[in-house]
């Protein structure tokens, strides 16, 4: 991709070889003028090889890092390339191109430094185990923020040209609500747009249940403590 868009999708993936070509087309498909790189992060399966089958632009890590330094690697290829958005879509099927317009077009109307594509905006989180976490850190980036964040855990999110100068400087920040909370008490201005997501299309989410309640903890002590010493 040569940024004759404005809008640059990274997309993350680690052993996607069963959803990454679906995903990738159902993206050109229905999108116009976005520019797209995945970022493979060390997959042992054949992600490599769909990549280079397809010619599609992607940057090969050597050694799985994880979604923190793949997202950050695809956020330093975009200011390269001078974007102006960034939006990060999930290789495994689960968001849908169709909402990306609207994320674009909020951002732009309302000055935007982040747009969530929530589940939570025009409905209620249902009464689960699962919606607790969330819950939690919504409440908990109320408390620090004083804004409420319906759907922090969301992974669809589009970022501005701020952003990406953000994330491609910094050592410290990732794609997780931690971060969030830590940008919007900085002055990031973030909104959030409804959409519908799919299941995962194919493979497995490195999130079991006991990685999921790790991840949890995780974020609420950041939220709560972490982020203020940074």
């Amino acid at each position: 991709m040569s940024g004759n868009s404005s809008l640059l999708a990274i997309i993350p993936a680690y052993n996607e070889e069963g959803s990454l070509e679906a995903t990738v087309q159902e993206l050109i498909e229905r999108t116009e003028n976005v520019d797209f790189v995945v970022v493979n992060d060390g997959s042992t399966d054949g992600t490599r090889e769909i990549c280079i089958k397809n010619g599609y632009c992607f940057i090969d890590l050597p050694v799985n890092l994880g979604l923190t330094q793949g997202f950050r690697t695809g956020m330093k290829y975009a200011l390269r390339h001078n974007y102006k958005y960034v939006v990060q879509f999930d290789a495994d099927g689960q968001h849908r191109p169709e909402y990306l317009e609207t994320l674009l077009e909020r951002a732009v109307q309302d000055n935007l430094d982040i747009v969530i594509g929530s589940r939570y905006v025009e409905k209620k989180k249902e009464h689960s185990a699962r919606m607790m976490g969330s819950r939690l850190i919504t409440a908990l980036i109320k408390l620090t923020t004083g804004n409420l964040v319906r759907d922090p855990t969301s992974g669809l999110r589009l970022y501005n040209s701020r952003m990406i100068r953000e994330f491609a400087a910094s050592k410290d920040l990732s794609p997780e609500p931690e971060s969030l909370a830590y940008l919007i008490r900085k002055g990031a201005k973030v909104g959030e747009v409804q959409v519908e997501m799919r299941e995962r299309q194919a493979g497995e989410s490195y999130l079991n249940l006991s990685k999921s309640v790790a991840y949890m903890v995780r974020a609420c002590v950041s939220i709560l403590f972490v982020q203020w010493f940074r």
